[in-house]
């Protein structure tokens, strides 16, 4: 089965090259796309520079796929992850306990996967990550974050098998006349929803770090499905 992605950058790429890239992205170092071509599109411009969605065709039989928005996943998950990968500053204790913990007993097996979907972490969504393990915003807050519209959502191709049955369609200039606005204001709306979401009153129930450390919660509580509304 084939999964038409796209990938943003200022440059038309007809072969993603194996093993290249930041080794401090989200997931570490692979290819990063998205379902969406306008998502794409803004992803692939600058203030004062055009760019390119770059279309794929990727063969999914055969792949080990991990999806961090499956149902058997939480955002914790997705945070264990992310803090073994980003340049993660945790200048409190708490916040460096959180992270101990969370890559002990929240790490999914992302190492042996062909393909990683994920969120993708760009600034805004870095900064609720950081507020949750500080103790700002409750698990509730920070999942509300992540599930707006799912506008940081991704597809990173990890394995040399992931590359080789990708194959290039086409690119796509993006005008960053055109591009860079939305850009902007989709993360303006991130931005302010979430300002929304964190200055709201607390709800009973709501799950906090702490409470999470301090009862040593695992993946399979109940209330990490349940306290995400």
């Amino acid at each position: 089965m084939k999964k038409r992605i796209y990938h943003g950058s200022e440059n038309r790429i007809e072969k993603p090259i194996y093993g290249y890239g930041k080794k401090y992205n989200d997931y570490g170092i692979g290819f990063y796309c998205t379902e969406s071509m306008e998502m794409a599109k803004e992803w692939g411009v600058d203030s004062n520079r055009d760019g390119y969605a770059n279309i794929y065709d990727l063969e999914l039989d055969g792949l080990v796929i991990l999806n961090l928005n499956d149902q058997r996943y939480c955002i914790l998950h997705w945070l264990s992850v992310l803090l073994q990968n980003r340049d993660f500053e945790t200048s409190s204790p708490l916040a460096n306990e959180a992270k101990e913990y969370l890559t002990t007993y929240f790490t999914p097996d992302y190492l042996s996967a062909d393909v990683i979907v994920g969120y993708r972490a760009d600034d805004s969504y870095f900064s609720f990550a950081q507020d949750f393990l500080n103790g700002t915003i409750s698990y509730r807050q920070l999942s509300a974050a992540m599930y707006l519209g799912k506008l940081g959502q991704q597809i990173v191709l990890k394995s040399e098998k992931a590359f080789s049955q990708l194959t290039f369609v086409d690119a796509e200039i993006a005008k960053s006349e055109d591009w860079f606005t939305k850009k902007r204001f989709r993360d303006k709306t991130a931005r302010k929803e979430y300002f929304t979401a964190r200055t709201s009153k607390r709800q009973r129930g709501d799950l906090y770090i702490t409470q999470i450390l301090d009862e040593e919660m695992k993946e399979d509580d109940e209330r990490l499905r349940q306290n995400v509304s």
